[in-house]
């Protein structure tokens, strides 16, 4: 890196966050890894509509067998359990 007395605010400014991005990738990246994976990003650019997106959730959607506990009463048992 050189060192120069003549750099605008704008630099400075620049710099300081492409600085603090860099960092903040790499903090990212060892505390929850890469998603270089398959799906990041998306191999295929999705031309659906939000109708045919909204079609997919409902037909995907997953409800519950009658009877089965509430997501608080699961909270609750757990928390009553320690």
């Amino acid at each position: 890196m050189t060192l120069t007395t003549q750099i605008t605010v704008e630099e400075l400014t620049k710099l300081i966050e492409e600085k603090v991005e860099e960092a903040f990738s790499r903090r990212m990246s060892a505390l929850l890894g890469d998603f270089d994976g398959p799906g990041f990003p998306p191999e295929e650019e999705d031309h659906r509509t939000m109708e045919e997106v909204y079609k997919s959730i409902d037909e995907n959607m997953w409800t519950p067998p009658p009877g089965a506990k509430s997501s608080l009463e699961l909270l609750r048992e757990i928390r009553d359990s320690q």
